[in-house]
């Protein structure tokens, strides 16, 4: 075991690219670092110990040469990522190991091909410790959900780490790995940054490609950068981004009209949302103290309204439910998966899914099942489509006024392990978050401090949303947030 000479806790990717840890150090001491704490975070599905970590380490010894080559060769051109140790959610797909997306369905699932931001990651030189713990087919929000067990929050291992990127939330707030990459549905990057801690990014929808995902909900589905810094979550969204052959839903650079950051931000804040029932007094304290702090700093406060963001969450979900149904139909235990036989076919499917599925999974592929059903499409998953477009055109015209908009990310701190067992009350958690996720704007979440549960600090988060293809101006949003600390 190597001494820990190179770990940083408080570094961030370009320091380490630029020396304060040595690359190649890096490589080796994240992963004997990531082992000695995975037994009471349990953040990884499957660590790469299980089926081969010691042998990258060796294959790593003998791309010593390549890294310091390229690191020599083009010196400050080399890429930022080169060397860098990152962990990787458990529904993204790497070239020869297995992803189960946490559930019992794939647990035995070995990718055949890279996912396009793998494929985009390995060419800028980074390393991979392995695959961070989820909820079962990104669908939750605690990590709760997971075939492999709940991931524990770092700041107190009581308490969930968030979902359904918890794995990689907490893999980063316990220093594990310098970043990770999560997916986000309806905040699943953003809700488990702001309980552990960390910045969590959700880019514009078709920015990054969904080639190699395992899906959940297609039209929300968006691949994220969580990391230690704002700064950091750009340079890794700027690695994995772009147009994709193999995702028709990726876009241009240029498809919205540009928008910049200037030294003065408008921070649009919808307080009626914020004051709904359900957001603890001191998350509201938190996030207004926040918003002072950016005031006194030059930025510029301004009340807005969107009536649409009220039924966003019911909206939300009836969509999410359908589009769960329609994708997970193709684990029927005939074609890949698991497979459980019984008496006759129809047996065999039920038995399948039964024992491949966990408890969420199957209530929102009933519930989606249900609303595309005939006599019910109109009423539930059509209404909630036109509710999606009109909300759209409204956070459109908000933007009109304001360069970002503001809530805090979640309505609570991170909650105790098993606290939620009403579905009902896990979906509120989302309140904030899936408002991005439905217009497809891009939305970042950043440390805003923290709040007092049981004799302990625990880690709050605000949240930014931009305009679309706006990227810019909300990592500007994040900097702020940082340089008023």
């Amino acid at each position: 075991k190597p001494p820990m000479r190179s770990v940083r806790r408080d570094g961030d990717v370009e320091a380490a690219f630029h020396g304060a840890a040595k690359l190649v150090e890096a490589a080796y001491d994240y992963p004997f670092l990531a082992h000695a704490t995975l037994e009471p975070q349990n953040c990884t599905a499957r660590f790469d110990g299980d089926d081969g970590i010691y042998a990258a380490l060796c294959a790593w010894r003998e791309k010593d040469r390549h890294l310091r080559f390229l690191a020599a060769d083009e010196g400050e051109k080399a890429p930022l990522l080169c060397g860098i140790p990152l962990a990787i959610k458990d529904n993204i797909l790497i070239e020869g190991k297995i992803a189960s997306a946490a559930s019992k369905m794939l647990a035995d699932y070995r990718a055949t091909y890279d996912a396009a931001v793998i494929q985009k990651l390995k060419d800028a030189g980074a390393l991979f410790l392995g695959r961070t713990n989820m909820d079962e087919f990104a669908l939750g929000g605690s990590t709760e959900n997971s075939a492999f067990g709940v991931t524990k929050n770092p700041h107190d291992t009581s308490r969930v780490s968030g979902g359904t990127s918890g794995g990689s939330a907490a893999a980063v707030a316990a220093h594990l790995c310098i970043a990770a990459l999560g997916t986000d549905t309806g905040g699943s990057v953003r809700n488990p940054a702001s309980y552990c801690g960390v910045v969590g990014a959700k880019p514009t929808y078709g920015a990054v490609s969904r080639s190699g995902i395992i899906a959940a909900a297609s039209s929300f589905d968006q691949v994220g950068p969580i990391t230690k810094t704002t700064e950091d979550a750009r340079i890794l969204l700027d690695t994995i981004r772009g147009r994709d052959a193999l995702d028709a839903t990726t876009i241009p650079d240029d498809l919205y009209a540009p928008r910049t950051a200037g030294t003065s931000l408008r921070i649009g804040v919808l307080r009626s949302l914020v004051a709904k029932d359900g957001i603890d007094a001191d998350m509201r304290a938190a996030f207004e103290a926040t918003l002072q702090k950016l005031e006194h700093a030059g930025h510029t406060l301004v009340d807005i309204s969107i009536p649409l963001a009220d039924p966003a969450l019911a909206a939300y979900y009836i969509i999410n439910f359908a589009e769960v149904s329609a994708n997970l139909a193709r684990f029927d235990g005939m074609r890949y998966g698991h497979a459980a036989r019984g008496e006759t076919l129809l047996d065999d499917y039920v038995l399948s899914r039964t024992e491949g599925f966990g408890e969420e999974t199957r209530r929102r592929i009933l519930l989606g099942t249900f609303v595309l059903s005939s006599g019910y499409i109109d009423a539930y998953y059509r209404k909630a489509d036109a509710a999606r477009a009109a909300l759209r055109r409204a956070f459109e015209e908000a933007f009109e006024s304001v360069d970002v908009i503001a809530t805090p990310t979640m309505p609570t701190p991170a909650f105790t392990i098993g606290e939620k067992s009403d579905p009902l009350a896990m979906y509120l958690e989302d309140i904030f978050t899936v408002t991005a996720n439905l217009t497809g704007q891009p939305a970042l979440s950043v440390p805003m401090g923290t709040v007092a549960r049981e004799g302990k600090q625990l880690p709050v988060g605000i949240h930014f949303t931009a305009p679309h293809q706006a990227e810019a101006v909300l990592f500007a949003a994040g900097r702020a947030v940082e340089n008023s600390r």
